[in-house]
């Protein structure tokens, strides 16, 4: 018989800055390290994206 937790839809792993670490196994902290790395990268490529948008802009209003 399948165990009744494999039934339950999985939680969507993330964090909240300020959020208390002393209940998170290894693993978890391991993972949200993983997520938070993820994130950042994301982010880097949106501040990328736009910093070029805006630089392209501005280029046009100095010619």
């Amino acid at each position: 018989m399948a165990n009744m937790d494999e039934d339950r839809p999985r939680r969507a792993v993330s964090h909240e800055i300020g959020q208390d670490l002393s209940m998170l196994s290894v693993e978890e902290l391991t993972g949200r390290v993983a997520l938070l790395r993820a994130e950042i990268e994301r982010i880097e490529q949106a501040v990328a994206k736009k910093r070029a948008s805006r630089d392209a802009a501005a280029s046009i209003f100095k010619s």
